[in-house]
């Protein structure tokens, strides 16, 4: 039983590895956009939910280094790497605390999602800037609010809104299913 749901989160993981290298493909032709609506996000944040915090890191570390050395987007230096850490701490936040959460609900995921954004843009501000230091440029206060909020203002929402609708959807499909404190000690 333990080895066929490690298959499971396994296949999981690479279904949303595969959507996170294909999504960015709808915005790349106008890199703005793709800057905005944070296409990569979405599978490592929906991989952490479903499949578990490891598999969420995992997943939101190889992905934008993999896809930078694939097709040359992000650019691998800062950029992906920066967002390396970032996403492999959306993964790996959101899974975490959804997969201890009490309930496993839409307010517990987006307590979750929160608190993940907020995690994952102070270690990409970290990453940003330990880089910075390194190359002898600065890395200002400007730029984390441009870059961590400004400009994601409109992929947090998309966030904010899409993973929630997936999760209750895969619910009501019987997929992936929320549940009560009281229902897993039934169950177990």
């Amino acid at each position: 039983m333990r080895e066929s749901k490690s298959l499971k989160n396994l296949v999981l993981a690479a279904m949303f590895m595969a959507i996170g290298f294909v999504l960015p493909f709808l915005t790349g032709q106008i890199p703005q956009i793709g800057n905005m609506l944070l296409p990569m996000h979405l599978p490592v944040f929906l991989c952490g939910l479903i499949c578990g915090w490891q598999y969420g890191l995992a997943v939101g570390f190889i992905l934008p280094l993999t896809r930078s050395l694939v097709f040359g987007m992000p650019p691998m230096y800062p950029t992906a790497i920066a967002m390396a850490f970032e996403l492999a701490t959306y993964g790996a936040v959101a899974g975490w605390l959804y997969g201890r959460s009490r309930w496993q609900c839409v307010l517990a995921l987006y307590k979750a999602l929160v608190a993940a954004m907020v995690a994952g843009r102070l270690v990409w501000a970290a990453a940003r800037a330990i880089m910075s230091g390194a190359s002898g440029a600065a890395f200002t206060w400007e730029m984390f609010l441009s870059g961590a909020i400004t400009t994601a203002i409109p992929g947090i929402i998309l966030q904010l809104v899409l993973i929630p609708a997936v999760m209750v959807a895969l619910d009501k499909a019987g997929v992936v299913r929320f549940h009560r404190e009281e229902a897993q000690k039934a169950g177990a």
